[in-house]
């Protein structure tokens, strides 16, 4: 009997999936074990054991040939599909409601985050893709904000794995000593909320830092993370067009170009997070939704921690991290001098 050859595209995708399988496997299994060790120690989240777990794996053996297309697969791909999926967090009407009080704090906290970035981590010779990382994981909210920007810059697996571990021990530090400030402060839960929501990056952190001043801090205080983590959209727009420049040496941008250099994740992150502002989404699936992409940031950086380049971390120094604690105190002290201006605090 013959048999009739698959076309050459499904017969490409079956051997893509051959050949990304194993890997891809591993890296699941790594975010599976992280997960259940977020859910012992929230205050870690998924993410941070993940990426720390692949480190271990590449340290103790390095991943063979093998597995290499699934963890490149992960690192990359699952990475854009995961940011994808984080639309699923944000209610346009939640913005609305929220913006009007928190963009200022916001919009100011980050731009000198940004500035701060550029210029101390220049001065402190800080390598190009490091300091944007841990400016925009420091800006706006941690390993989420580094996952969607390294694509775009193509921030190697060391830079990566570097920014995430810096922005995760200064959230730490946050943690235990924000809530001690709000109080000495006098804020009140509300008041805390903004600060929180802003001075702190990872959901986690915030959740666990408003929990810590108060449980009516809470909401709100969620509610101002989420309205940041739209600032990936602006600034990975930016960024891919600072990346387009540099490629395209000086070549001159037409709208069409420009629109053309946006990721096709941020396309996806916008539209699934305006299908569930319109309702369109049910409320269960927006929280299953969420609960994947939480996975697939896991998984992602598991791969990311096994393809670690462990001499390239070694290399950097000591710097980055001062460059992540100079950031965290420029943003901590912004945030509460412009809600001192504006009479938020």
């Amino acid at each position: 009997m013959k048999v009739t050859p698959l076309p050459t595209l499904p017969r490409r995708l079956v051997a893509r999936g051959v050949d990304v399988l194993p890997g891809a496997l591993v890296c699941a299994a790594v975010a599976a074990v992280a997960t259940v060790i977020g859910g012992w120690i929230p205050i870690l989240g998924s993410a941070i054991p993940a990426v720390l777990i692949g480190v271990a794996i590449a340290l103790v053996r390095r991943p063979s040939a093998r597995l290499q297309p699934g963890i490149g697969y992960s690192g990359k791909f699952v990475l854009q599909s995961a940011v994808v999926l984080l639309g699923a967090q944000l209610s346009l009407a939640s913005i609305v409601r929220v913006g009007a009080e928190s963009l200022p704090v916001m919009l100011a906290s980050l731009t000198v985050c940004l500035l701060g970035a550029w210029l101390i981590g220049r001065a402190l010779g800080v390598e190009r893709d490091l300091r944007v990382l841990v400016g925009v994981g420091t800006g706006i909210c941690g390993a989420s904000a580094i996952a969607a920007i390294s694509p775009v810059i193509r921030a190697k697996s060391a830079d990566i794995a570097y920014a995430i571990s810096t922005v995760f021990l200064f959230n730490i530090l946050a943690v235990l000593l924000y809530p001690a400030l709000g109080h000495a402060l006098g804020m009140s839960p509300h008041a805390f909320g903004l600060f929180a929501g802003t001075a702190v990056n990872d959901t986690s952190s915030v959740v666990a830092a408003a929990s810590v001043f108060s449980a009516s801090a809470l909401g709100f205080a969620v509610v101002v993370k989420l309205v940041r983590t739209l600032m990936i959209i602006p600034i990975s727009i930016g960024l891919a067009v600072m990346e387009g420049r540099r490629s395209g040496q000086g070549e001159r941008f037409t709208l069409r170009r420009i629109i053309g250099l946006v990721p096709w994740f941020l396309v996806g992150f916008l539209v699934v997070a305006t299908l569930t502002s319109l309702g369109a989404v049910p409320a269960p699936a927006a929280e299953a939704l969420t609960h994947i992409s939480v996975f697939l940031v896991a998984m992602a950086l598991a791969g990311i921690g096994m393809s670690t380049d462990l001499r390239a971390i070694r290399s950097a120094g000591f710097t980055p991290l001062i460059l992540g604690g100079i950031l965290s105190v420029l943003v901590a002290a912004t945030t509460l001098g412009v809600m001192a201006l504006t009479g938020a605090l």
